[in-house]
């Protein structure tokens, strides 16, 4: 995260998570099974700018009350027909950039405010990066007590195909949150559900500007990159010492 944060908490928990955690916090802590929600906070952060060509404003942050709102509803239909209760965690994976912490430190206690747990990390370099923290904290969970459902909101295949459709293969329900033109991946994959975000109610104030080639405007429209271009020396490097290691 940077010097201005694109994502949004509302400022009062939401109405009715009491009374729906009351029910899926029936049974046994040992017959628990987790919902796990992950959000990639770095890549969110870079699609969000790619579609607005810019720093979000207020209208356009994720309001994180919402997707806690969307969290506990799919937790309730998951729990339907289960033998064992249900549990909704969520975890948001950020990095800290040198300098920035008391910049980013009124939005991380607001997160924690409003139910999401937060794994911080500091940005060192390019290869500071979250997803292996991520990757870690699933399996984790998985090891724990099962995982019921996981729902990983990144537009990185790299990282997250291959193990959530391994884990979509031995029965978890797999869901991937994000932008649709970012995560074609995801949208394409038989075994993976991809929700795109703008469709969870109230996660966005106002609709986001968005472009795609079936709808493009008579005047043509700029389609910015998705990452930038020094990010081709960073796989180059990255690919060159997994060849010296092999």
């Amino acid at each position: 995260m940077g010097e201005d944060q694109a994502m949004s908490i509302s400022e009062a928990p939401p109405d009715h998570v009491l009374g729906v955690a009351e029910l899926l916090e029936q049974g046994s802590s040992a017959d628990l099974r987790r919902v796990l929600l992950v959000w990639d906070a770095p890549n969110l952060d870079m699609g969000l700018g790619a579609i607005l060509g810019g720093r979000p404003t207020a209208a356009y942050r994720p309001r994180f009350d919402a997707l806690g709102r969307w969290l506990l509803g799919r937790t309730a239909e998951l729990s339907v027909g289960a033998s064992n209760g249900l549990e909704p965690e969520a975890t948001v994976f950020t990095n800290i950039a040198p300098g920035s912490a008391d910049v980013v430190r009124p939005w991380v206690e607001a997160l924690r405010n409003v139910g999401f747990a937060v794994f911080a990390k500091p940005k060192i370099d390019e290869d500071s990066d979250v997803d292996a923290d991520m990757l870690a904290h699933i399996a984790l969970r998985a090891r724990e007590g099962g995982l019921a459902g996981i729902m990983v909101a990144s537009a990185d295949g790299q990282a997250f195909r291959e193990p959530l459709e391994k884990l979509a293969a031995e029965g978890v329900a797999v869901s991937v949150l994000g932008f649709r033109e970012h995560a074609s991946w995801a949208v394409a994959s038989a075994s993976l559900e991809f929700v795109d975000l703008e469709d969870i109610p109230g996660v966005f104030r106002e609709p986001l500007p968005r472009v795609s080639l079936d709808s493009l405007p008579d005047e043509g429209a700029w389609l910015q990159p998705f990452r930038p271009l020094s990010a081709l020396l960073v796989s180059r490097s990255g690919d060159a010492a997994r060849q010296g290691v092999s």
